[in-house]
């Protein structure tokens, strides 16, 4: 029987992952697994198992057979697994992974390429005492999750499911659960804490209190290694080595990113911009999934644009309930404090808003004093800036306003 978990169909783009297993009911527990099982609800992601017994044309469904030269156990046969691989569609942007002790070991990284350049994942999963060995040229990667045996390839295949969803745009909302965790750049994670402050005398570090994000994203760092070189000698060695081969490491202390955001005017809504209410003559406001502030929105995805992560829909995207009506402002921080635990620190920013009403010249200082304070730079490292577009285009036509922004990053 073949076990096909369906799509939410009102989505257009979804993630494919096929597995090949002789053990399809093992895989069930995914669709009960908090964030990945709500992934696949939601159509993010969509799982095809295919059995290779129903593949098998004897009478017995044979799926092994004794190994040529004698030896223990029983190896794969080959032919139920090539017919299985033949019934699966395949995207154009397509992987095929092979799940086996003798593969390369898995990494963070492996995760980001196949969830950031592939559509389609296929898993070829073994059993008995492993493959005939043609199977193999079926793969273009195999994969080990450690130095160690076990009766099937899936396990492992379910590991590098749950690592490459919850990698997919709408699975995890938070930026830095997705960014700043162990393993992502090497390093491992820095400590975390919460409410209360003191806890049985053990108090939470002043520096996380302060309210200083570049004096935080220095103790993250700082942590990071330290905890890398104590418990992980291995990665820190790795690191070290990766700093001096890498020129965006030693050469490249400056990175520049663009944003523009546009919002279109209806009736009904607030008309907020860099954390400024406003009043339109008409008694228009800004249409989107949050509070819909282009400006703050623009410098977002000037961020982001700098380092090559995204955009903000990446990070709060407006599929997620999470985020309707969020202050874009509070949003600001945590891409903020994304830049920070990525080591790069905000030198300055320029944003130009287009708008034919209400006038912005009165309200620019307070704009410019509330994002500053966000980032956590001085007053006189914003700068916005206000025009209209001479009544031309959907700005001149009060359909929308927009927003560009420039920002400039540098390492600490």
């Amino acid at each position: 029987m073949r076990v096909v978990i369906k799509p939410n169909p009102s989505l257009k783009k979804t993630y494919r992952l096929d597995v090949l297993t002789l053990a399809p009911q093992a895989f069930a527990p995914l669709l009960e697994l908090g964030v990945i099982g709500r992934a696949f609800s939601a159509g993010i992601a969509e799982m095809h198992l295919h059995n290779p017994r129903e593949f098998a044309t004897d009478r017995h469904r044979k799926v092994d057979d004794e190994p040529y030269g004698g030896g223990a156990g029983m190896v794969l046969k080959p032919e139920p697994v090539f017919a299985a691989m033949e019934s699966v569609p395949r995207c154009p942007r397509s992987r095929v992974l092979l799940m086996s002790p003798q593969g390369r070991p898995l990494q963070q990284s492996d995760l980001q390429r196949w969830s950031r350049e592939f559509d389609q994942l296929v898993f070829l999963c073994g059993h008995y005492e492993g493959f005939d060995e043609r199977i193999r040229g079926l793969a273009d990667e195999e994969v080990s999750i450690g130095d160690f045996v076990l009766t099937g390839g899936e396990l492992p295949a379910m590991t590098v499911i749950n690592g490459v969803v919850r990698l997919l745009p709408g699975t995890v909302g938070a930026p830095d659960s997705l960014v700043e965790e162990s393993h992502s750049t090497v390093l491992l994670e820095h400590p975390h804490y919460t409410r209360p402050a003191d806890f049985k005398g053990m108090t939470v570090p002043a520096v996380l209190r302060s309210g200083d994000h570049g004096a935080i994203a220095n103790w993250r760092q700082q942590q990071r290694e330290l905890r890398t070189q104590e418990r992980r000698p291995d990665l820190w060695t790795r690191w070290q080595t990766e700093r001096m081969e890498s020129p965006c490491d030693t050469a490249m202390q400056l990175r520049i990113g663009n944003g523009y955001d546009m919002h279109r005017l209806v009736k009904g809504r607030p008309l907020i911009l860099g954390g400024v209410t406003l009043v339109h003559p008409d008694g228009l406001g800004l249409d989107g999934h949050s509070d819909a502030d282009v400006l703050v929105h623009a410098v977002m995805d000037a961020l982001l644009g700098a380092l090559s992560l995204g955009d903000i829909g990446k990070y709060f995207p407006p599929t997620d309930p999470k985020w309707k009506g969020a202050d874009s402002l509070m949003l600001l921080e945590q891409v903020v404090q994304l830049v920070g635990d990525q080591g790069w620190q905000v030198v300055n920013l320029d944003a130009v808003v287009i708008a034919e009403r209400p006038k912005l010249k009165p309200h620019i200082e307070a704009m410019r004093s509330n994002i500053a304070a966000r980032i956590g730079i001085a007053e006189d490292a914003v700068g916005v800036k206000a025009t209209t577009n001479e009544k031309l285009g959907p700005e001149g036509r009060e359909e929308g306003i927009s927003c560009h922004a420039v920002a400039l990053l540098q390492k600490p």
